[in-house]
């Protein structure tokens, strides 16, 4: 290659700026940051931000702010963390329903196209359960009532195409029943209709599940971890009887394409010291979760793999989004 004397100018200027990236990482960051969340303030989500929000900012001497904006089932929050500056200042807690969203064309994915992901954050299985009086006495018996009427076992979803129904939906694929999602825009008027009897079933994270199995108002089926769930250790996975069928929903943390690495591996390291403190833990496990802490590089591919997994069941079962 013939090396001009703009090009050897502009490969210098380009190196001079790569190799002050690390002097300026230390110097960052110069303003607050924000977190922004895709859920109503009080869920999951929120609180572990706000968590992470609190022991990270003393660190980077900033303030951070946590920012709800549910417009868009989400949405609103990703599209504008994806086109803020790439600076790092601006990130988004995404949860497992991006995942699912992008395998139905809800959300864009493209790899680091899409974001600059930063770490997973916690993760948490989804369980299934039944109010403490139900006919249906562990999740082989529902298979087997879902088998005998097919089409009348009723389980709660969020919305067609999210992670509860397209989990629900490869359970009866793997299984060989038919089931009948049920939507719901929120889990009081679900709860409700469940333990009137109006819907057989509750599928949800174990983030909400586990409070109303511990007080006894509903009595574990499985829950979907691969492994018996630490937090519940006497809860059945759904991978007992149906081998292959196993899944740990998430929260991971995003930031702008394009953000250049050392602030990546500067936010990649002040969460996973702050998933690493005992109180964090603590609060984690009272909500259901564990810290699951990655690579950058983990992260992006365990959310391609997932996409890839939920694209195969909405092909399969030709499920359709508006």
């Amino acid at each position: 290659m013939i090396i001009t004397r703009r090009n050897a100018l502009g490969l210098g200027a380009a190196l001079a700026a790569s190799s002050a990236w690390p002097a300026r990482a230390q110097e960052w960051p110069t303003r607050s940051l924000r977190i922004l969340v895709g859920t109503s303030p009080g869920g999951s989500p929120d609180i572990v931000g706000r968590l992470l929000a609190e022991k990270m900012a003393p660190r980077l001497g900033q303030s951070i702010t946590v920012e709800n904006n549910t417009g868009g089932g989400g949405g609103i929050a990703l599209n504008i963390v994806q086109h803020s500056p790439p600076d790092g200042t601006s990130m988004t807690l995404l949860t497992a329903g991006y995942a699912s969203g992008a395998a139905v064309g809800k959300f864009p994915f493209d790899g680091d196209n899409t974001f600059a992901f930063l770490t997973m954050v916690c993760s948490y299985p989804f369980v299934f359960s039944v109010p403490k009086d139900s006919p249906i006495k562990s999740f082989p018996d529902m298979i087997e009532r879902a088998r005998a009427h097919p089409g009348k076992i009723s389980y709660v979803i969020t919305s067609l195409g999210a992670v509860y129904h397209l989990l629900g939906t490869w359970v009866g694929m793997k299984a060989g029943v038919e089931m009948l999602p049920i939507s719901y825009r929120g889990s009081t008027p679900a709860v409700t209709d469940v333990l009137a009897g109006r819907v057989d079933v509750m599928l949800e994270p174990a983030t909400s599940g586990f409070p109303r199995i511990r007080t006894g108002q509903f009595r574990v089926l499985a829950v979907t971890s691969p492994d018996r769930y630490p937090l519940m250790p006497d809860a059945p996975t759904v991978a007992e009887t149906l081998p292959g069928v196993q899944y740990m929903s998430w929260l991971g943390m995003a930031a702008a394409p394009r953000t250049p690495r050392p602030i990546v591996d500067r936010l990649n390291a002040e969460i996973h010291r702050a998933l690493e403190l005992p109180d964090i833990k603590q609060r984690l496990m009272e909500g259901g979760n564990v810290a699951a802490p990655t690579t950058p590089e983990a992260m992006r591919q365990q959310i391609a793999d997932e996409v890839a997994n939920w694209k195969q069941i909405v092909v399969a079962n030709n499920i359709k989004v508006e």
